[in-house]
């Protein structure tokens, strides 16, 4: 598959990136191009490179374009994604799925709009829409007097990256009273998935989960500090990498902590594991469940107590419990909590969305300029966590405290610290072959748990090199060149006219006494006879 992203700077200088496929491989391996640019909309693509604008663009417009054996797709996306009707953004987030599914040799770009590359658009457009003329004559006269453009890249073609590593932090709080605490733990996924890395800002998916981890983090690491709020329980954090990729990050974690030593938190008496999905939007938050809690556990009571505070505190939120058993016979799993649930952990994850299914979870729609996340239903989704987590872990609900007692105040739980956060979050692409053990987001998010928590750890995840479950490709930035040219045509029609403008000179120079002779006898003066 073969599926770029560019950004034109100037007519000469186009900045290409490559993207991913699904199937967990990053590829594109049949990127070079040297094609002429058309419009969607011209009779004829085959071998041309082309362009439409996301407006434009449909799932028939891309088939045709396959049809015809094109030789590249560039689908123009504007720099404002906002300014973009909303139903636009949702079909194209539908037909995500479909580019990627789509077995293709063509390569196929992602531009950002702006002045230049809307230029060449337009000239492209007048002289496609030239070829549906209904003379011949017209059709050639426009041909041989058109400018066109030639689109051209260099680079070699793509390679697998060996020894990629995949980066997840633990952190943790340690409870008072005891050594055999149970523990609570909580995940979050940090990476970001669309058909395009360098496009993929994660804003809601999962940037929000991110971003309400951290801020649990702060706000029970201030619980923890004093001996009075002290609870008997272990937090642990865990921000996982490649949680796009099947969740790989999770998966070599929990085979590190069960498999390959002798003494770990998840080893020792687990109450549950939250898991933050999609959090900064709507009224709703599902609790996804993998099996339905018993009554007693310590699962049960997190359900109750996010019933609780939803029901006391926030009356405009719609909390429901969604029950789906894991499908192993899926090559991916839905949700995050299955990977704790086949090791036989009890987890689930907490969501705005209803299903698995929903194309933001894995679209490059889903950006910070798109409205994505609501840093107001963000702030109240937080504080509805750390409630519930809180009157868990003090046992409130038991000891007869009301639902309607806020542990958090407004001041505590901060909205401007979340907008930071995810500002920050979203300020960059996170796909996960473009987060390297050594990136900056890697380092921060590193940082800002040390800042709260104790034992920050790293943990790295390659691809087994005999059988590997997900694969990326270099390559992921290109230059392409945009040359503006005349047809092959003009050059023929060039070719003839200099030919006869030869031809016509040299018979004059070899018949030149009789052309010589003829202008004497016409320009001679006549002689008047009286």
């Amino acid at each position: 598959k073969s599926y770029l992203m560019l950004k034109l700077s100037d007519f000469s200088s186009i900045y290409v990136y490559i993207v991913y496929s699904q199937r967990h491989y990053c590829s594109s391996r049949n990127a070079i191009l040297n094609t002429e640019a058309r419009t969607v909309d011209a009779e004829v693509l085959s071998r041309r490179c082309v362009m439409v604008r996301l407006a434009d663009f449909s799932y028939e417009k891309y088939q045709k374009a396959l049809r015809q054996s094109a030789g590249a797709v560039v689908i123009i996306l504007p720099q404002n994604m906002s300014t973009m009707p909303q139903d636009i953004v949702q079909q194209f987030m539908e037909l995500e799925p479909e580019l990627l599914a789509t077995e293709t040799i063509v390569p196929v770009y992602f531009a950002l709009e702006d002045e230049e590359l809307l230029s060449i658009y337009t000239q492209t457009q007048i002289s496609s829409s030239s070829q549906g003329s209904s003379s011949a004559a017209e059709v050639l006269l426009h041909t041989a007097t058109a400018n066109g453009f030639q689109m051209v890249t260099s680079g070699a073609q793509s390679k697998a990256v060996s020894d990629w590593a995949i980066t997840s932090l633990e952190g943790r709080l340690t409870g008072a009273g005891g050594e055999d605490l149970p523990t609570i733990v909580l995940v979050a996924h940090y990476d970001s998935f669309g058909v395009a890395p360098w496009l993929s800002y994660g804003a809601d998916s999962n940037g929000s989960g991110v971003a309400v981890l951290l801020e649990l983090a702060r706000l029970f690491s201030r619980l923890y500090s004093y001996k009075r709020t002290h609870a008997g329980y272990n937090l642990l954090f865990f921000l996982s990498g490649g949680g796009k990729f099947n969740y790989q990050g999770t998966k070599r974690w929990l085979e590190d902590n069960l498999d390959h030593t002798d003494s770990s938190l998840l080893q020792d008496n687990v109450a549950f594991v939250l898991c933050l999905d999609t959090l900064g939007n709507s009224d709703n938050l599902h609790l996804h469940v993998s099996k339905p809690p018993k009554e007693g556990s310590p699962q049960h009571a997190l359900l109750r107590e996010l019933e609780t505070v939803a029901a006391h505190q926030h009356p405009d939120l719609k909390f429901s419990m969604v029950h789906k058993k894991i499908n192993l016979a899926d090559d991916t799993l839905a949700w995050e909590h299955e990977r704790f649930g086949i090791r036989r952990l009890p987890a689930f994850t907490l969501s705005h969305l209803e299903s698995h299914r929903s194309p933001a979870r894995h679209s490059i729609m889903d950006m910070r300029s798109v409205p994505h996340v609501d840093l107001t239903k963000l702030s109240r989704n937080t504080k509805v966590i750390a409630e519930a987590l809180a009157r868990v872990i003090y046992n409130l609900t038991e000891k007869g405290v009301g639902g309607d007692l806020q542990i958090f105040t407004e001041q505590m739980v901060q909205e401007d610290q979340l907008a930071s956060l995810v500002d920050w979050l979203t300020a960059q692409p996170r796909a996960a072959q473009l987060l390297d053990k050594d990136s900056s987001i890697v380092n921060t998010l590193e940082y800002y748990l040390s800042r709260y928590l104790k034992d920050v750890k790293r943990h790295l995840v390659r691809a087994d090199k005999r059988d590997p479950e997900f694969v990326f490709y270099d390559q992921l930035k290109q230059t392409m060149n945009a040359y503006r040219v005349k047809p092959a045509i003009f050059d023929l029609l060039l070719a003839v006219c200099i030919a006869s403008y030869l031809g016509v000179l040299y018979l004059a120079v070899q018949n030149f006494g009789l052309l010589y002779g003829f202008l004497r006898r016409v320009t001679a003066p006549r002689v008047k006879q009286h």
